[in-house]
């Protein structure tokens, strides 16, 4: 039997967004920012064009960034701010369309970690609907990719950007 611990690890939340329209981003930040503190690191925007998965829903022209917040979070409260992101992502949609992905997660020296309310082999059943995943490890100064890893984590700009949060 182990040890329990009871300071609950502190760790570094990100948001990764798919959209079109940048007024809706900003909004969507906006909410966040008020929830969960200043924005410390912005990636570079790309264009969406690893999965057509969403251009039913969202359309085409589509473009993919994170953020990260400069406050640290306890790594359980990751539930929560998935129900809350989803709550974001339904205000904002039209016509039963969202309007925005928003997909958070945090960053440990040691992986990044997805939360989504998808079951799969691979994901953990966390609480209220919502499994993680680890997407990525670190090791030897770089992250690795996993069988599952969603190609556009594997850019060189999200590498970049989760480098600069782990940096920190």
């Amino acid at each position: 039997m182990g040890i329990i611990i009871v300071t609950k690890p502190k760790v570094k939340l990100f948001c990764g967004f798919i959209f079109s329209d940048l007024n809706i981003l900003h909004s969507t930040l906006i909410k966040l920012s008020k929830n969960f503190g200043t924005i410390d690191i912005v990636s570079e925007f790309l264009k969406f064009n690893f999965t057509d998965y969403y251009n039913k829903e969202f359309g085409n022209n589509l473009i993919r960034c994170w953020v990260s917040f400069k406050t640290y979070i306890p790594a359980d409260l990751i539930t929560k701010i998935k129900i809350f992101t989803n709550t974001i992502e339904n205000n904002l949609s039209i016509n039963c369309n969202r309007t925005i992905n928003v997909d958070p997660g945090y960053i440990t020296s040691a992986s990044i970690i997805l939360v989504t309310t998808k079951n799969f082999s691979h994901r953990i059943y966390l609480c209220d609907g919502i499994y993680g995943e680890v997407t990525m490890i670190y090791r030897k100064g770089q992250f690795i990719k996993l069988p599952w890893t969603y190609k556009d984590y594997l850019s060189k700009s999200a590498t970049n950007f989760f480098l600069s949060i782990r940096e920190r």
